[in-house]
């Protein structure tokens, strides 16, 4: 019993990080329908960039979270406004290519200025354990699905109450009728991807202080990619389904099975579900399998 529970808190814990890194992989294709590539080195520049910010700049904790959600900010408008923009009408391939290439940029850049070496950084949330049904339950793991729930909880009252939200959801589903409603698209795609930088931020400031700061932050959200296929490309709530999902599936699976099957099982789940259900657990039927 001790054992399920401990899969079950590390595997929420994971899952809950992925929905978030996923979650910003979903906005990106629901409003410019671009599969980002290099939404797991998004997670690595956010965590990154907040380790800068809190740590090399000694910053407090919150001002080091704002200065990150700035940049996070600035980094996604300027690559939508910078490298996507110009690719518009360009073929799926070729904006697929530039996303691949921007994740390498991404990721030399961060090793230019910061080596390969892991980095130390104080914790951020409260360390300790907890018992749960005789299993010892790290604190800061449990703290991580909370402060993911209240994130994933505010995007989404985000989309459902906000003028933004709304006008993004239009986007969505209809780019030429939310032009002729007055919605200016383009700022609504600069809004996605700044949205996604803010997301994968979080996403990459959770597993860094659960982990280290280092490069396999940008492994960790190649995961990404077997949990928007699980749970559906143009799905919010399937996100966080899939993630979940994914989370449990890897920590089950490295626990009660196999170490090493557990980094290809989300690779086979993907395979599976695009052979069953293209669409996924929560996607629109009138995606095709390309």
């Amino acid at each position: 019993m001790s054992t399920f529970v401990s899969v079950l808190a590390y595997g929420l814990a994971d899952g809950a990080i992925l929905a978030l890194a996923a979650l910003g992989f979903v906005l990106i294709y629901k409003a410019t329908s671009v599969i980002n590539f290099a939404q797991g080195e998004f997670l690595l520049v956010g965590a990154y960039m907040f380790y800068t910010a809190f740590v090399v700049m000694g910053l407090p904790l919150l001002v080091a979270v704002v200065v990150g959600v700035v940049v996070a900010t600035l980094i996604g408008v300027l690559v939508e406004r910078l490298i996507l923009r110009p690719m518009i009408g360009e073929s799926a391939i070729s904006i697929i290519m530039v996303t691949i290439g921007l994740s390498s940029l991404l990721r030399a850049l961060v090793q230019m200025f910061y080596g390969t070496n892991p980095r130390s950084m104080p914790a951020i949330l409260p360390r300790g354990s907890v018992d749960i049904l005789g299993a010892t339950v790290p604190l800061n793991r449990l703290l991580v699905i909370l402060v993911a729930a209240v994130v994933l909880t505010a995007f989404t009252l985000f989309f459902r109450k906000s003028r933004h939200g709304i006008a993004m959801r239009a986007v969505a589903d209809d780019q030429q009728a939310a032009m002729t409603q007055g919605i200016s698209v383009r700022r609504i795609f600069a809004m996605s991807w700044a949205l996604a930088g803010v997301s994968a931020l979080i996403a990459g400031v959770l597993l860094a202080d659960i982990s280290t700061v280092d490069q396999n932050i940008a492994a960790f959200g190649l995961l990404v990619f077997p949990v928007v296929i699980l749970g559906g490309l143009d799905s919010v709530p399937g996100t966080i389904v899939g993630g979940m999902i994914m989370g449990l599936l890897i920590q089950a699976t490295g626990t009660y099975w196999e170490a090493g099957l557990a980094t290809v099982v989300p690779y086979i789940v993907l395979v599976l579900i695009l052979l069953v259900k293209p669409y996924g657990l929560f996607g629109e039927t009138r995606i095709e399998r390309v």
